[in-house]
């Protein structure tokens, strides 16, 4: 864990010399200097002091850099195709168990030949167009705002039912990371 570099990119984005810390929290600038250098690891309670004189929350400071802010530019998205029908597929921001896409759906374009299933669950909400959804037994019509979700591990499957291209955002939970690449 690399908390001394997070505590000393807070301390200098917010201005705040190590003198100013050590005087809120009573600790010597050889100790925070050390802290900082990730040649000391602090207890829980000088974390917490230290958290408090930065205005930041102590979780914060506790988080790897692959747990905080993920941001993905609109011009730096990922776009790949997916399935038969080569769906375009815009990548928006992940974490470690959860992906977000926007999927381009031409005209009667589908998911698949037949229904799908894989791990996760997934949330579909429809941004343009018409689609048609069917998962195990169950079917619906949806129209843009329209919103549905589902266990993906009951075959299902998505097209477009209208004229025009569909465009659908879907969010899709998965604990096994290699899950996440199915739409």
């Amino acid at each position: 864990m690399d908390i001394g570099s997070t505590i000393r990119a807070i301390r200098k984005r917010k201005n705040i010399t190590i003198a100013q810390i050590c005087e809120e929290t009573g600790l010597s600038q050889g100790f925070m200097s050390q802290v900082e250098t990730n040649k000391t690891s602090p207890s829980i309670a000088t974390l917490e002091n230290i958290a408090q004189a930065l205005k930041v929350p102590l979780a914060y400071l506790l988080l790897k850099k692959e747990e905080r802010m993920n941001v993905v530019r609109r011009e730096e998205r990922k776009i790949t195709t997916s399935g038969f029908e080569k769906l375009k597929v815009e990548h928006l921001s992940s974490t470690k168990n959860v992906k977000m896409m926007l999927v381009e759906f031409p005209p009667g374009a589908s998911t698949g030949n037949v229904p799908h299933a894989h791990e996760g669950e997934e949330v579909h909400i429809v941004i343009k167009g018409r689609i048609y959804a069917v998962q195990g037994e169950d079917a619906a019509e949806f129209a843009e705002g329209d919103s549905f979700s589902w266990n993906a591990c009951t075959p299902h499957l998505v097209r477009n039912i209208g004229e025009n291209t569909a465009i659908v955002l879907i969010s899709i939970y998965a604990e096994n990371e290699q899950g996440q690449d199915h739409i």
